[in-house]
């Protein structure tokens, strides 16, 4: 047991530098902003109208798929699913108020503002 001890503490030892404490930091890549981003699509979000979906489909589960016993349910989905694509497309305006960037706006930035290869 004291053993596991002293080698957990040699490795502290290694990782801490001599002057201050902290630990040496050894980057594999140079800390320098890249001039391009990866092209990632945003992340889809959470589904709607999923309770409206299921009620339509156990009405006509119960009524053998017969649409016109179901019209109320198919007609509460549709509404549903209407509402979504008017707040889906209200949402795109949004995104540039948030402050991010999409990958291929951004890019465009970086290639106009690029970083300098060289100190001053």
């Amino acid at each position: 047991m004291a053993s596991q001890g002293s080698t957990l503490h040699s490795k502290v030892a290694k990782l801490l530098s001599r002057r201050n404490g902290k630990p040496v930091l050894k980057p594999n890549r140079p800390l320098v902003l890249a001039d391009r981003v990866a092209n990632r699509k945003p992340d889809m979000g959470e589904a709607s109208c999923i309770t409206e979906m299921s009620v339509m489909m156990a009405c006509w589960k119960q009524n053998t798929f017969n649409d016109a016993l179901c019209s109320k349910e198919i007609g509460a989905f549709f509404n549903c699913v209407k509402k979504a694509e008017a707040n889906r497309k209200s949402g795109l305006n949004q995104e540039l108020q948030t402050g991010r960037l999409p990958p291929k706006q951004l890019n465009q930035l970086l290639k106009r503002f690029p970083n300098k290869s060289h100190e001053i």
